[in-house]
């Protein structure tokens, strides 16, 4: 049978194989095809008349790909469509952000007066489609942007599939996991350097997978992140499942419950304070169920798009992953001390004979006020009031004196004693809503 070899470039995987071979397919006279993306080849099988060389092109651009010879990857990619995505990619990132600002996304919060189940799902609601976004949906995003990336074969179904299982793990993992901390009680405690560290690690794996998906570095497209042989095995991640597995999927779920996350520790608070393996069960499996939609819709929209689209959109979720990760590290930065800074300035704490007196009001949207004026060696009496006990800044973090409490509605005091000038900073879980106490020298 006639057949002409075709040289195909931008191909990685054995997906992008199938992909290739069934547009080819399609064009007249085509017979069959033979793809190969290690030597970067497609042999052309046809009948009497050899197909048009358009549409064989036609057909190879439709699958996302163009005709040339397979170059070695370098730095930066030198194919200018990739820069022509990115910038498109950019501007369609740009109109969602003050679309969704406009909207008041970035606001959403949740008031409540009091605790109960359904309360527990709204703020699960509420938590997907903010604070969680920024970690959890950033990871979402990126894996599942991959995944499609990887898989342009696949139809929306199969790509929206593995979102199915890992909610169906975040879900089953949460319940689980929140029924044994509601044994544990208060024993169960993370403290704030290892959530600092959690989270810049996440956040590191965010960007490289960002990075990956802009595809302006040809270098990184090789290059995996993988769990160790023995870990893998534990879990039954073997070789013929290396890029995916149902079983996978559902533990990436179940392991989110250890990402730092204001809400996700408002309600772990709430399941510790229950005692009950139940309640914690029950508590922890809503909160997640409430995640749900927002985390099902961000990865969800991975699965729709292909060819060229499907280009423009990992360029636009690239980029947003990124700027996730990156957000991300400057947050966790406050988690970990990093000293005094010597500021002169004068005092405005209200004290009395042996304590300094602050009083200050948590919300849903942070701490009012959030800079205080205190003096060296004078015992600091922190008051705080919270409003909000189901919200991302629920929990606040002080790591100079490692200090990491929940805060319960009403009033909640903490104590502690500045010894050097400077400031000391303090923040929620995630490092999202900050303040300082700026400690000057004891007056006359």
């Amino acid at each position: 049978m006639p057949n002409f070899i075709v040289p195909i470039k931008g191909m990685h995987c054995k997906s992008c194989e199938i992909l290739v071979e069934q547009n080819l397919k399609k064009v007249c006279g085509v017979v069959k095809a033979d793809v190969d993306h290690k030597t970067g080849q497609a042999v052309v099988y046809f009948d009497n008349i050899k197909p048009a060389q358009e549409k064989i092109a036609e057909a190879i651009e439709e699958s996302g790909y163009k005709i040339g010879v397979k170059e070695k990857n370098g730095w930066l990619s030198k194919d200018a469509s990739d820069y022509q995505n990115l910038f498109y990619g950019a501007v369609v990132l740009f109109i969602l952000y003050y679309v969704a600002r406009g909207f008041g996304l970035f606001n959403v919060n949740v008031n409540t007066e009091n605790s109960g189940l359904g309360v527990v799902f709204l703020v699960g609601l509420v938590a997907g489609i903010s604070t969680c976004m920024a970690m959890i949906g950033g990871l979402v995003l990126g894996i599942s942007a991959r995944h499609a990336e990887l898989h342009p074969e696949a139809s929306a179904q199969q790509k929206f599939r593995p979102h199915l299982y890992f909610n169906f793990g975040r879900v089953a993992g949460f319940a689980i996991l929140g029924g044994v901390i509601g044994l544990l009680g208060s024993a169960f405690k993370i403290s704030t350097s290892f959530l600092g560290m959690l989270m810049v690690v996440v956040s590191l794996v965010m960007i490289f997978l960002g990075l990956k998906l802009i595809n302006i570095f040809p270098f990184l497209q090789d290059k995996n992140i993988a769990l160790p042989k023995s870990i893998a095995k534990f879990f039954g991640l073997g070789k013929e499942n290396k890029e995916y597995s149902h079983r996978g999927a559902m533990i990436s779920g179940m392991v989110t419950f250890f990402l730092p996350c204001g809400f996700t520790q408002a309600m772990q608070l709430y399941a510790v304070s229950s005692g009950s393996f139940s309640q914690g069960a029950a508590i922890m499996g809503l909160f997640a169920l409430g995640t749900a939609p927002g985390l099902l819709g961000i990865g969800g929209i991975s699965s729709i798009f292909k060819g060229k689209k499907a280009r423009i959109f990992f360029a636009a979720a690239g980029l947003a992953i990124i700027l996730f990760g990156w957000y991300n590290i400057g947050n966790a930065s406050r988690l970990f001390d990093t000293g005094s800074k010597n500021i002169p300035t004068s005092a405005s704490a209200t004290t009395t004979t042996d304590v300094q007196v602050i009083n200050m009001t948590q919300r849903s949207g942070g701490y009012s006020p959030n800079v205080f004026t205190i003096e060296k060696g004078r015992q600091v009496k922190w008051v705080i009031d919270s409003k909000d006990a189901f919200s991302c800044s629920s929990y606040i973090v002080m790591p100079k004196f490692s200090i990491g409490q929940p805060l319960k509605k009403g009033e909640n005091i903490i104590f502690f004693t500045p010894t050097e000038t400077g400031e000391i900073s303090f923040s929620c879980s995630m490092g999202m809503f900050t303040g300082k106490f700026i400690v000057v020298d004891k007056k006359g």
